[in-house]
């Protein structure tokens, strides 16, 4: 490309395969402007910034004089520049606030980094600000900082042909210039940025505005031309823009300092503190601010609130509460991905870092006590021209104001389009929402389902034990052991488990979830939703190709078939919004009674676990029982199968087997027990008695210790009682 002394072309690097952008100067220079240009482009060399090209190493095939000066590589950007992006359809209304926010950070702190370095650009404007993609992320770089122009007045003219519209006034003037130059064209770049104009009568040539302008107020940052001729002129940014309230109310003090008419005054002066100009304090402040943005679902209006410092997530709720009238207990908000915010966090939490603007990042808002939304929703409304010619859209007016009216045309249905799609983003998060509740409710049916056949086996398991149990214990009855009280207890347990049995039936509620995973299928299989948004994507092209009409019947056309169509798009898209949230609305109701029937599951299991349990132990005593009276048996059939030994008569008359009537000394003897007394406890006839003892009960006691030792501790204090 060619423009003033300087041509540019594109190089690449054979080992590294990047790309490069080359300049040269193509007029002869004179010995000092030589010189300037070799000291300017070691300048350009020492800076290092990310929102400046560097200068970069030319390749050998390059190393080269043109007109006796090296040439000059730089980085290449391949995104074009900021003029190709004013310049699409889209932007005639200006930029999306996310990239006037990117704008302002990069060539704001790009046009700071110059001056630091005590460097002027002095041709600020959109063509001499590039893009390049770093990292997934676009990046504003500042190219062309007219190192090689002369400003003399001689050669003003002729050295900014074409971009006089962005050159501060005192350039005009021949009159001694700083820093603030830069101040006016930053200024002027970002107010075309947000507006998609210049900010003083736009349609006329500098030469023509200066003398109207210059006398403006301090803080006026606008002025335009009435049908009458008449100037006017405001202090606050014209409509319709991209921008949040909050950066309205932010952005609007900064332009009145970049664009004021006295460069002494315009910057907002130096900081005396920091030594600094007050305007990138300013801009350090705006940039800085956390704002959510937040859609609210029930009427369509994006709420935006700037966030203070650790600001708690309830204050934030509180806030929205008093603007939109949702309670905070019924406020449910959610990030684009379904997922909701946690109430332990601070409000941060709505903000992603490096992110900035509402049509970058969004909260959706919902009331959780609704699941139909009816309105009223917030709609757009046409600007003053343009419901100027859909009053009369045969009416002939001048090109350039058509142009104008036609670009807030295109500007009202794009933003159309984008409400729409801003809905749709929420209704996707409802959806997602959605998927989330529905995987909770898998989960939990999957572990009630588990709990339920675990039950159903266990069941299965005690109802045949106990129905052998009873069956046994019936054929033992009659000639075994037999407890009534035992007997009706198992039969008490037969019957709980059977009401244990309709516990584990989940059939109904199975059923139900069934079905609702069908209906939450059948809502992600709607297609409605992607077809509509088709139809937007048409309607927003098709006035971008007839802008060269000088009437406005087909613009009309689009604009009234446009809201017709939203008026549709909407009711069909908060349609398939109130099935969604019906849904979620039935998933809670269904959650508590999941959560009772695995409970009472659980409940029963335990029960029966406990029964099976008390059933085993009773099993364990019968058996026990038996097993002594079986000994006891054996052991009076053993007594019964000696020798009757003969009876020696005692002076109390008990007859006591004895096989030898030779006494054992047993100590002092004890007088005889008195007549009439009462015996004592153990079969002995008295106290004398006890030092008597017939050898073969001594002989049978010995056996039975010696068996004890062999038994388990509660059938040994059983026999050692019986023996």
């Amino acid at each position: 490309t060619r423009g003033g002394r300087l041509w540019a072309g594109l190089a690449g690097r054979e080992e590294s395969g990047a790309r490069l952008a080359v300049k040269a100067c193509r007029l002869e220079l004179s010995a000092r402007h030589q010189e300037r240009w070799r000291h300017e482009l070691q300048i350009l060399r020492s800076l290092n910034h990310p929102n400046v090209v560097k200068a970069q190493d030319l390749p050998e095939d390059l190393d080269f004089l043109v007109n006796d000066v090296p040439l000059l590589a730089m980085e290449y950007c391949s995104r074009g520049d900021l003029r190709k992006l004013l310049n699409a359809p889209e932007n005639c209304c200006g930029l999306k606030e996310s990239q006037v926010l990117s704008v302002l950070s990069d060539v704001g702190s790009g046009i700071q980094y110059l001056h630091e370095n005590r460097i002027i650009h002095r041709d600020l404007k959109p063509e001499n600000i590039v893009l390049q993609d770093e990292a997934g992320k676009v990046i504003y770089k500042i190219i062309d900082l007219g190192y090689a122009k002369d400003l003399d007045q001689g050669s003003l003219c002729t050295s900014f042909v074409g971009t006089l519209q962005y050159l501060a006034p005192e350039l005009f003037e021949n009159s001694p210039y700083t820093k603030t130059v830069d101040f006016w064209s930053l200024g002027t770049v970002v107010f075309e940025c947000i507006t998609g104009f210049r900010p003083f009568l736009h349609n006329q040539q500098p030469f023509a505005w200066h003398e109207k302008i210059k006398r403006k107020d301090p803080k006026c940052i606008f002025a335009w031309e009435e049908m009458t001729g008449e100037v006017k002129f405001s202090a606050y940014l014209p409509t319709p823009n991209s921008l949040c309230s909050t950066i309205v109310e932010s952005v609007e003090p900064w332009l009145q300092m970049m664009l004021t008419w006295d460069p002494q005054q315009r910057g907002g002066g130096v900081d005396p503190n920091t030594n600094s100009y007050r305007c990138f304090q300013v801009m350090e402040q705006l940039l800085s601010l956390k704002i959510v943005h937040i859609l609210n679902m029930t009427s369509a209006k994006i709420l935006s609130y700037p966030l203070h410092p650790e600001e708690s997530l309830h204050s934030l709720q509180v806030r929205i509460e008093s603007d939109t009238g949702i309670s905070l207990g019924n406020q449910e908000l959610l990030l684009e991905m379904g997922s909701c915010l946690d109430p332990r966090k601070p409000a941060s939490q709505c903000v992603i870092d490096g992110v900035k603007g509402w049509d970058s990042y969004m909260v959706y808002l919902f009331d959780k006590s609704k699941t139909t939304y009816e309105g009223p929703f917030a709609s757009r409304t046409l600007s003053d021209s343009v419901n100027y010619i859909v009053k009369d859209s045969k009416i002939q007016l001048p090109v350039f104001q058509l142009r104008k009216i036609w670009a807030e045309a295109v500007h009202y249905v794009i933003g159309l389009k984008d409400d729409y799609s801003r809905l749709f983003q929420g209704q996707r998060a409802a959806m997602l929402s959605l998927l989330r509740y529905n995987t909770n409710l898998t989960n939990r049916k999957n572990n009630m389902i588990s709990a339920s056949q675990q039950l159903k086996a266990k069941l299965d398991f005690f109802r045949q034990s106990i129905h052998l149990d009873l069956e046994r214990y019936s054929d033992q009855m009659t000639y075994g052991i037999s407890s009534e009280k035992m007997l009706k207890a198992w039969k008490d347990m037969e019957e709980k488990a059977s009401l244990c049995e309709k516990v584990a039936d989940i059939g109904s509620l199975d059923e139900q979830i069934m079905a609702l995973h069908t209906e939450i299928v059948e809502l992600q299989r709607s297609l409605h939703v992607r077809r509509q948004n088709d139809v937007m994507e048409n309607l927003r092209r098709r006035p971008c190709d007839h802008h060269v009409y000088s009437d406005s019947t087909e613009m009309v056309r689009i604009i009234v078939q446009t809201v017709q169509s939203q008026d549709w798009v909407l009711k069909e898209l908060f349609r398939h919004l109130s099935k969604l949230l019906g849904c979620k609305q039935k998933i809670i109701d269904l959650l508590p009674s999941i959560d009772v029937a695995l409970n009472s599951i659980k409940e029963a299991d335990n029960s029966v676990m406990q029964m099976q349990g008390k059933r085993q132990r009773e099993i364990w005593h019968l058996l026990k029982i038996a097993c002594v009276r079986m000994w006891l048996s054996q052991a009076t059939l053993a007594q019964r199968s000696l020798p009757t030994p003969p009876v020696v008569p005692f002076p109390c008359r008990l007859k006591v087997p004895l096989v030898r009537p030779a006494p054992a000394w047993m100590g002092p003897a004890r007088p005889p027990c008195p007549p009439g007394s009462p015996k004592p406890h153990r079969p002995m006839c008295c106290s004398r008695c006890l030092s008597w003892k017939p050898l073969e009960m001594r002989k049978r006691s010995d056996s039975l210790r010696s068996f004890l030792p062999s038994f388990p501790p509660s059938l040994k204090s059983c026999l050692q009682a019986i023996s």
